[in-house]
């Protein structure tokens, strides 16, 4: 007898009654939405271990770089790593409660990643510029865009944006999580000759893709089998698997070659999987209201912090409107009309995230792709994020326990739903240039421009041109006129902030 068909991200896992079971459930619509207390639990969980690795990538991008004063984030002329990671794990639980509880949606929030780098990297190194007044400019970036959703131009950007759009954003971001679940376990990695390659040397090697292999394998056949749990059951025995091999082997951390010294290919590439110590720390809060805005704008002078703002603003405002795609789409959540639920409470507590991070000393905080990971475990309510909230809040005391979990155990879950994100491509018409083109751009460059932001300004730019050029120019929403320009502007920021800074 033929096998039916595994379910799709979009389809709860199994029928369940709609009628409210309880307070819980009729506050959460959890029924309603297809789903059981369980499968949000199961979400939150696995929600949660895809995205921790934030919790000790953050402080190792902001906490390692000093200011131009020479001190580090935290304060001090050392680095504080506790002190960045226990900020860190506080204002991503903080919001992802908020969202959960208040924006009733499945979307967990943390430090964004490229909105840390581009401060590390770009801003705290002008000259006079500290951490305090970087943390000023992601504050005010944050009042800007609430103000935006508060007026609601942020929510007519998005209602002007067309379906297939939707769609297309939907799929790259599917390729961009799985591609950033390869990278990040070292399935594949960069090398000399070409851009990426397979491994450490062109073939599999080493024990921590093994861990990788075998969790992802697992995954797809519990998955296909369609069993409970199928992402989290995978998560979990990865992460034994990789405990028993480190305390046999003792492969520790990954280290890269340099001149003679071979490194340590081999390694765990993030987290070792070992338990040391005590399990429980009492966190340390030095980075929080480490932020003086005036002293930002003082450094970089009026135009330049302006300049930094708008960077800012402009790659949270559009990854968060992606991300949100993204999560409704396979959540099954987008309304006839495009619009997903309480669409305006989610974006204000993302623009409210932005304003946390900078007041908390940890960058801004803005929605996570990696959320998805639970959808596909079945979340569909705010309950998963509510929970995303409290294990955040308990790593701020449990980091050690956060830090068992190694990338290539978790990481095969991003590589699950990127598969089950692209299932949506066939919603696309390719044979319409209008909507072949820009779909084509916005997907390919989100992995490829490593950026959900790139990916789609090249779409929305396309898109215009493509309407224009053929005589279509009325028919396109003002907004998108205005979005495209925006984007414009957002490619060549860096001869711009050059001319200006």
């Amino acid at each position: 007898m033929q096998q039916a068909d595994p379910p799709s991200l979009t389809t709860p896992p199994a029928a369940v009654d709609s009628a409210p079971r309880s307070g819980l459930d009729r506050y959460f619509k959890i029924s309603a939405r297809g789903s059981t207390v369980g499968r949000e639990i199961r979400g939150g969980l696995v929600t949660f271990f895809s995205m921790c690795y934030i919790v000790v990538l953050n402080p190792l991008i902001i906490g390692t770089v000093p200011d131009s004063t020479g001190m580090y984030l935290g304060g001090g002329a050392e680095p504080n790593l506790p002190a960045v990671a226990a900020g860190t794990a506080l204002i991503a639980g903080l919001l992802s409660l908020v969202m959960g509880a208040w924006a009733k949606f499945p979307l967990a929030l943390a430090a964004g990643l490229g909105l840390n780098a581009y401060l590390a990297y770009s801003v705290v190194s002008l000259p006079g510029m500290t951490w305090a007044g970087a943390m000023g400019m992601v504050l005010l970036e944050g009042v800007v865009i609430l103000v935006l959703v508060l007026t609601g131009f942020r929510k007519a950007v998005f209602s002007a944006v067309p379906p297939f759009l939707k769609t297309a954003i939907a799929v790259g971001i599917g390729l961009f999580i799985a591609f950033l679940g390869l990278f990040n376990a070292k399935f594949v990695t960069t090398a000399a000759g070409t851009p990426v390659q397979l491994g450490n040397d062109g073939s599999l090697t080493g024990w921590p893709t093994f861990v990788f292999v075998a969790g992802l394998l697992l995954m797809l056949v519990l998955w296909i089998r369609k069993v409970p749990g199928a992402i989290l059951i995978a998560i979990v025995s990865a992460t034994v698997l990789s405990l028993v091999i480190e305390q046999v082997l003792h492969l520790g951390a990954s280290a890269p070659a340099e001149g003679a010294d071979p490194g340590n290919p081999g390694g765990w590439a993030m987290n070792v999987p070992a338990i040391t110590g005590s399990p429980i720390q009492l966190p340390d809060f030095a980075t929080l209201f480490t932020v003086d805005p005036i002293g930002g704008i003082s450094a970089a002078g009026i135009i330049g912090a302006a300049v930094i703002v708008f960077s800012l603003l402009l790659a949270d405002f559009f990854d968060t409107m992606g991300t949100m795609v993204g999560v409704a789409s396979a959540a099954d959540l987008l309304e006839e009309d495009g619009d997903i639920p309480h669409s305006q409470r989610i974006l204000v507590v993302d623009s409210v995230a932005a304003i946390a991070g900078g007041v908390g000393g940890v960058s801004s905080n803005t929605s996570f792709v990696e959320s998805t990971s639970g959808v596909a475990e079945g979340a569909r309510t705010g309950l998963a994020a509510v929970v995303v909230g409290i294990l955040f809040l308990l790593s701020t005391f449990l980091s050690p326990l956060v830090a068992m979990v190694p990338y290539e155990a978790a990481t095969p879950a991003l590589v699950m739903v990127g598969f089950l994100m692209m299932t949506q491509i066939t919603d696309i018409d390719f044979t319409d240039v209008e909507v072949a083109v820009p779909a084509f751009l916005t997907i390919i460059l989100m992995p490829f421009a490593y950026s959900i932001t790139v990916g789609m300004g090249a779409g929305f730019v396309m898109y215009v041109l493509i309407r224009v050029v053929r005589g279509k120019a009325r028919q396109v929403h003002w907004l998108m006129y205005l979005i495209a320009l925006l984007f414009v502007v957002y490619f060549l920021r860096g001869a711009i902030e050059g001319i200006l800074l």
